[in-house]
């Protein structure tokens, strides 16, 4: 069987893998389409980097199966799978210069003319100009590039990304992001990128998979899962949610009504996971606006009245507020700065938002699920 010829989806059935008796990867299931930027989202022990290790060949799995197109590779060798790695070292050979490392796989695979084929990539990841240096005069940037350049002279059809941004950073690392994303663009190929950074997975991939407990929580671009999250988890990993417990109290017209705290608050029927029962009803912090004490509010909106200010931080784009409300709990208000009164500390005030901005979610879960994961700890 030659798998370099294998052409298409990558297809993981009932993939599991265990240690001893910890479950790192619990049963999954997932087609990743040909041509995609994909993203296994998730912290740090979630099952994501050793999915990504059992598709490379690295880690064999304890049950289920992979598939590149229509081909099994889950027992084929590493070396002979049409799959490589970008990781978060590099691994670049310091000894030679950047165009030798480029060509390194060619020349190893008996390839004698490579100079058509490396001066191609290295002018895809702008690098041309460097292709005399050896890997210790370039930025963590440029020896990304090359890393990358290196992983795909070799044409895999798919190119796995094990956290490359990591030691880059922040600012080099967002420029990297786009520079990734024109890079697969260009060569059409499956990318499938591990991460535990939000921001990171919605700028660079077309679908999205939150993992956690070795599950994936949910699946969609990142739009959808950040405007529709599925999960508490997913709500509140993937940026940042207000999330309040209520009763569901009726149901009219596309519009399901909720008691929470003795407010009623309303959303779209087709923006709930329950219908009836408990929920925990959710709003994006960007999505509220702040109102002076108990001033009326317009039909349509939803409204919590009788928040105080516990916080109030400018940061230039927006405002960021923390306000207590009545029953203890602390909410999370983004104002963009339009050049309106910023509430000090203490102030009263009256969280509203557009009605349909609001999603709900099973109330049977918990509600602070995701939300006490650190990113320090996650790399």
């Amino acid at each position: 069987m030659n798998t370099l010829e294998a052409v298409g989806d990558l297809r993981l059935t009932g993939l599991t893998k265990r240690f001893g008796s910890f479950t790192a990867v619990d049963d999954l299931d997932l087609t990743i389409p040909q041509g995609s930027f994909f993203a296994l989202l998730g912290a740090s022990g979630c099952g994501k980097t050793t999915t990504l290790r059992m598709v490379s060949g690295l880690e064999d799995p304890t049950a289920g199966r992979i598939y590149i197109g229509d081909t099994e590779v889950t027992s084929t060798k590493p070396y002979k799978r049409p799959v490589n790695t970008v990781f978060q070292n590099y691994a670049l050979f310091p000894h030679l210069n950047i165009y030798d490392n480029v060509a390194f796989g060619l020349r190893r695979r008996g390839v004698k003319d490579v100079k058509k084929q490396v001066d191609d990539i290295l002018a895809l990841v702008e690098l041309a100009h460097l292709a005399k240096r050896k890997p210790t005069q370039l930025s963590g940037g440029q020896q990304q590039r090359v890393a990358v350049a290196r992983a795909l002279i070799n044409q895999p059809q798919v190119l796995l990304l094990d956290e490359p941004l990591g030691a880059l950073d922040l600012k080099l690392r967002r420029q990297m992001q786009i520079e990734l994303k024109r890079i697969q663009t260009e060569v059409g190929l499956t990318f499938v990128h591990v991460t535990h950074d939000q921001e990171e997975a919605m700028t660079m991939a077309d679908t999205i998979a939150v993992m956690s407990a070795g599950r994936i929580e949910q699946l969609g671009s990142p739009e959808e899962l950040y405007e529709n999250p599925a999960t508490t988890f997913v709500a509140n990993f993937l940026g940042q949610s207000n999330l309040v417990a209520g009763t569901v109290t009726g149901k009219e017209d596309g519009v399901i009504t909720v008691d929470t705290h003795g407010v009623r608050i309303a959303l779209p029927e087709s923006r709930s996971r329950v219908e009836s029962g408990a929920v925990i009803v959710g709003v994006r912090p960007e999505k509220v606006e702040l109102a002076a004490g108990n001033a009326a509010i317009e039909s349509g909106r939803n409204a919590l009245p009788g928040g105080v200010v516990t916080d109030a931080s400018f940061i230039g784009v927006s405002t960021q507020y923390l306000v207590k409300m009545p029953w203890g709990q602390e909410l999370s208000v983004f104002e963009q700065n339009t050049g309106k009164e910023i509430y000090r500390p203490g102030a009263e005030v009256t969280l509203h938002w557009d009605a349909t901005q609001t999603f709900g979610l099973d109330g049977s879960q918990d509600i602070e699920a995701g939300a006490e994961i650190d990113d320090e700890a996650a790399k």
